[in-house]
């Protein structure tokens, strides 16, 4: 990211890596429950009832979460916990903790990054992250989807998160954990240009013009920012993304077949359900991971310059 300071000991890729992955994890203990609503708003239109009408059950975010917490617990919130730190971990790592060494590809090396290797070091991120932590993925949905108390009505999934990588891999394949996987790269590439280099331009201008220094305040404007302008243009190919990932086998043929029958069923409205915690979770998680991820990049490398420095 830009701010580093010339007299300042620029964070290695391991650095980058690592903490990446933990600022993500920590991000998602805190937002998870908004998350959680989002996708439960995204899926809801799926079912309808015996007339044939549609089943309303959530109205708005803090409504889901409070209908979620009355019929199923506070538990509920955190469904799919485990697969969605799992995710991140892998996920986060790759996509956000390479960002500036795929920047520093696509320039040669150089400092002067333009829009256009910005985009690409984004796009290139994401769709490797996507590629490799995408059963992750599959698995958080299913859990968020899944109501509790379920198992009471014959219809809970699974067990537990190992318990779904082996039952989606038995009745689905194996490309059932990577289901999806071509809206969720179209989606992690949109995020991850929205959010990285959204983030990576208003942080370099904010440096640039002396508005602020490279600290808290500077780290949580850009973040906001980045929030708000990634829920905006990613919410269509997200809600597609959960419902796609979340679908029973032949429900949808593609991902494409998802979109039109959501367009056909319930309008263009559909593909900005659960805007409202979308931005919420997005805009709080960004806050959250990129401040986590400045302050550790910043506090492991003055440490490891006080262990190379002379006593």
């Amino acid at each position: 990211m830009a701010g580093v300071k010339p007299t300042d000991l620029a964070p290695t890729a391991a650095v980058k890596f690592f903490g990446a992955g933990t600022a993500a994890c920590f991000a998602d203990l805190i937002t998870f429950p908004l998350d959680t609503a989002k996708v439960r708003l995204q899926i809801q239109g799926e079912s309808k009832s015996s007339e044939g009408k549609m089943v309303v059950k959530y109205r708005g975010v803090f409504g889901t979460i409070n209908t979620m917490v009355k019929t199923e617990g506070p538990r509920s919130l955190y469904n799919g916990l485990v697969a969605g730190l799992q995710r991140q971990m892998s996920f986060a790592s790759v996509r956000i903790g390479l960002y500036d060494s795929m920047k520093q590809f696509y320039t040669r090396g150089t400092d002067n990054a333009g829009i256009g290797s910005r985009l690409m070091a984004g796009c290139t991120t994401g769709a490797m992250a996507v590629a490799f932590a995408q059963p992750t993925d599959v698995v958080k949905v299913r859990f968020q989807a899944q109501v509790r108390g379920a198992e009471a009505e014959g219809v809970k999934r699974y067990s537990g998160t190992m318990d779904a990588y082996r039952t989606i891999a038995r009745t689905e394949g194996i490309r059932g954990l990577w289901k999806g996987c071509g809206p969720n790269i179209t989606r992690n590439a949109i995020v991850n240009c929205s959010e990285l280099v959204t983030y990576d331009i208003i942080k370099e201008m904010i440096l640039q013009y002396n508005i602020m220094t490279d600290d808290l305040p500077c780290h949580f404007t850009a973040a906001f920012s980045a929030g708000f302008i990634t829920t905006i243009v990613a919410s269509p190919v997200d809600v597609v993304k959960t419902r796609f990932m979340n679908s029973s086998a032949g429900k949808y043929n593609s991902a494409i077949n998802c979109a039109v029958t959501m367009m056909r069923n319930e309008g263009p409205k559909a593909f900005y359900k659960g805007f409202m915690p979308s931005f919420l979770r997005l805009g709080s998680w960004n806050i959250v991971m990129f401040v986590t991820y400045e302050q550790i990049k910043k506090h492991v490398m003055r440490a490891q310059q006080s262990w190379e420095s002379p006593i």
